[in-house]
């Protein structure tokens, strides 16, 4: 990371609580497990499991991303949880704000993707070699020179949503790997997890989870 690791010392936003899950709203600026070194320890994974001993990781947002992240409260949980995310059956809603007018109202960007190596944790469109990565997007409003868009991905991959709108021609806001110098210049990725639907490991119940951006 170029710029010191300052994560928000914010109160944990505990969404909801059971005997299986626990759903936290995660900061922008917050990584979601440890990163190499010291300075890199605090993360959204000890913070839940200093609340919650037993919560174990289930996926991860991009430090710079907020909103809805799952934990499980046992190790069945887990397994189901991941199976879940692995066989794409849970559904991800994203509220992003991105640069430029988007037009038409909706669409799909499919696009593969792969790691670019030279400039890790960047990763890049790539026909030849990149795995699948697709994302239905939907225009929410347009404000000013910016548009506010839903996106729902529909695979799970690294950076995904911020390479396929910048790929779009629109990047995401605030984005220090993908934006150009116009669309970087604002406080925080504008990226958000906003809803998260899921069956419950115990019985299969649905449930839906939501956390409104702060942007």
């Amino acid at each position: 990371m170029s710029e010191p690791y300052d994560p928000p010392q914010t109160p944990l936003d505990v969404l909801h609580e059971d005997a299986q899950l626990i759903v936290v709203n995660k900061p922008s600026g917050l990584l979601s497990v440890p990163g190499r070194g010291e300075h890199l320890a605090d993360c959204l994974l000890t913070r839940v499991q200093a609340a919650f001993p037993q919560a174990l990781l289930v996926h991860r947002l991009d430090r710079d991303t907020s909103g809805v992240m799952v934990f499980a409260q046992t190790p069945h949980a887990q397994r189901h949880l991941s199976m879940q995310f692995e066989k794409r059956q849970t559904r991800k809603t994203y509220v992003a704000r991105v640069f430029g007018r988007v037009e038409p109202k909706t669409g799909t960007i499919d696009l593969p993707l792969i790691v670019d190596w030279p400039n890790r944790p960047r990763q890049k469109v790539c026909h030849e070699t990149g795995k699948p990565a697709v994302t239905d997007w939907r225009v929410v409003k347009h404000e000013g020179d910016t548009t506010r868009v839903r996106l729902f991905p529909k695979t799970g991959r690294s950076h995904q949503l911020r390479v396929h709108m910048q790929a779009l021609g629109h990047p995401i806001l605030g984005d220090p790997f993908y934006a150009d110098v116009a669309a970087r210049d604002y406080p925080r990725l504008m990226l958000h997890s906003e809803e998260l639907r899921l069956k419950n490991p115990e019985g299969g119940v649905s449930m839906k989870f939501r956390a409104a951006p702060d942007f």
